[in-house]
């Protein structure tokens, strides 16, 4: 195998793991909020680069699944995250959630 064809293979998933160590660093050293958000954010972009054809060992599924499961584990993790420790927005999504 080419220099060129494994690190064709590899993709952006030295970039999404790196930024996952980031995420939970952030987790422990700074705050809980700011690493979920981070890790959130991490995983959308690895759903924007799934979708842009840029898989690499990112690919498992097909891309559409792939993407969907990204961008909605993504915004998950990014709206938990600004939840956390934030009454007022919680009682918001509560409040439209109910109607």
């Amino acid at each position: 195998m080419s220099q060129g064809t494994e690190r064709e293979s590899w993709g952006p998933y030295p970039l999404i793991l790196a930024g996952a160590a980031v995420g939970m660093l952030a987790i422990f050293v700074v705050h809980p909020r700011w690493g979920g958000f981070a890790m959130g954010a991490v995983v959308m972009i690895a759903a924007a680069l799934r979708f842009a054809g840029y898989a690499g060992q990112l690919a498992v599924r097909s891309r559409t699944t792939d993407v969907i499961t990204l961008a909605g584990f993504g915004f998950v993790m990014v709206l938990t995250s600004l939840l956390l420790y934030n009454n007022e927005l919680k009682a918001l999504i509560l409040s439209l959630l109910a109607r």
